[in-house]
């Protein structure tokens, strides 16, 4: 089942973050090898498609996350904004 969330927080040097679900509730897990499209580092804030996993005797993270169309869009778009002034 697909779940959605947005992204919390990211370590590109760690290679993990975290998501916080669309519908509530803890943030869970992931990792650098757990995203789609692993070129792109994902950004605080992206909307990501993403399903769940039990590890460690039940703790759930958060597997194949998926960018949502037109949310690196967005980003790209406010970077540029941003890098006019």
């Amino acid at each position: 089942m697909t779940h959605f969330g947005k992204i919390k927080s990211y370590d590109g040097d760690k290679g993990t973050g975290m998501i916080t679900p669309d519908k509530g509730g803890d943030a869970l897990p992931f990792r650098r090898k757990d995203l789609q499209q692993q070129a792109q580092e994902p950004s605080v804030d992206q909307r990501f498609g993403y399903e769940t996993s039990e590890v460690n005797g039940g703790d759930k993270r958060a597997i194949n996350l998926q960018l949502q169309q037109g949310e690196g869009d967005n980003v790209r778009e406010q970077q540029a904004r941003a890098q006019q002034g």
